[in-house]
């Protein structure tokens, strides 16, 4: 690929990610937390677009109460980017990309919309899904990422494929986004087939995804624009007028554009990837020792079995205790059976009207 061709990754870092409190929290939200391994989720996303070969420079969309937090982390890999831009407050993934979009090089830049706190183990394969995409996104498609379901999952969205899209060996149309669906409709699309997750993964043209606000979501697009043309700009921090932002309706990408947009199509992929949405889900994706326990820091267990236990600081010794999480974090401590850490927000409602 030349250089006018390589791909702008947009990796979107203003999630909160209360699920995996207590570590996680507004001040240092799961993005930029090293849960497994020496390097956070969002530096682990800025590695996933390091090919030179298929990738520009990303555009960071994060919140700008995390801008030295989520500086400090790229320094500490050596990334650099085109543009930091700090939302003055959380409208949802569609607003998000649309600053990005308006601050692409050129209103044809490819670009690479990735969360930045996913894990993806096998990076080769998403990159060779990513490439196979890049024709029908240069012929201005909005392209999702499929993920293979793995079982009956009620903690996601679901894409229903369609036809095979014309010109292309892996890519078929969107027919249908479900939202996260009860456990019978669940197995009901497994068997069934033709259903994959939503990952929350696009690759699009940059003009080709401000058409579409303009036809679905002008309210959105002209908040937007208001917010980049009065932005404060520090070499590559930019940051969109607070007002102007503000007034933008709060609307995910799916619901303002990808369920009504016409050229849709999803492409197929299967590279081990975990949105690390919940304590059961860091379980899942983590080594475990010969009692299928997943620990993390000071941790002994003595015939105990099947727990994942996580301490930052806390010694945690644990005698004849099954399917439990254990998690430690500075002077805050949460028990709960496994799979049930879908129940962590309810702990947080209930802490918070504690105080």
């Amino acid at each position: 690929m030349n250089k006018n061709d390589l791909i702008t990754p947009v990796i979107l870092s203003g999630g909160s990610g209360t699920r995996l409190w207590p570590v996680s929290t507004d001040e240092r939200p799961k993005q930029f937390l090293n849960l497994t391994g020496p390097m956070s989720m969002f530096q682990l996303t800025l590695e996933r677009c390091q090919d030179a070969s298929l990738f520009d420079h990303p555009i960071i969309v994060g919140g700008a109460n995390h801008a030295d937090l989520a500086e400090d982390q790229m320094d500490e890999i050596g990334a650099s980017v085109q543009a930091h831009i700090l939302e003055p407050c959380a409208r949802n993934t569609a607003p998000a990309i649309a600053l990005a979009a308006l601050a692409a090089k050129d209103p044809q830049s490819l670009l690479l919309v990735m969360p930045s706190d996913h894990i993806i183990k096998n990076v080769q394969a998403f990159r060779e899904a990513v490439r196979q995409s890049i024709s029908l996104a240069k012929a201005r498609w909005l392209v999702t990422f499929g993920i293979k379901p793995n079982g009956a999952e009620t903690g996601y969205g679901y894409i229903q494929q369609g036809e095979p899209v014309i010109g292309s060996a892996s890519s078929f149309s969107a027919q249908r986004f479900v939202e996260k669906p009860n456990l019978g409709n669940a197995e009901k699309m497994l068997a069934e087939g033709g259903y994959h997750w939503n990952a929350g993964i696009f690759l699009f043209r940059a003009d080709t995804y401000l058409e579409a606000l303009a036809k679905h979501a002008p309210e959105m697009l002209q908040a937007a624009k208001n917010a980049m043309e009065k932005a404060d700009r520090d070499q590559k921090q930019i940051k969109p007028h607070e007002a102007s932002f503000a007034s933008a309706p709060s609307d995910s990408i799916d619901y303002a554009i990808m369920e009504k947009a016409e050229k849709v199509a999803v492409t197929p992929v299967n590279p081990g990837w975990s949105d690390v949405g919940s304590w059961d889900s860091l379980f899942e994706i983590n080594l475990s020792d010969d009692g299928s326990n997943v620990t993390s820091g000071d941790v002994v267990t003595v015939e105990s079995k099947n727990n994942l236990i996580h301490s930052d600081g806390l010694e945690i010794t644990t005698f004849g205790v099954e399917n439990l999480i254990i998690v430690a974090s500075g002077n805050r401590v949460m028990v709960l059976p496994k799979g049930q850490s879908q129940n962590v927000k309810k702990i947080v409602m209930a802490r918070k009207n504690a105080d």
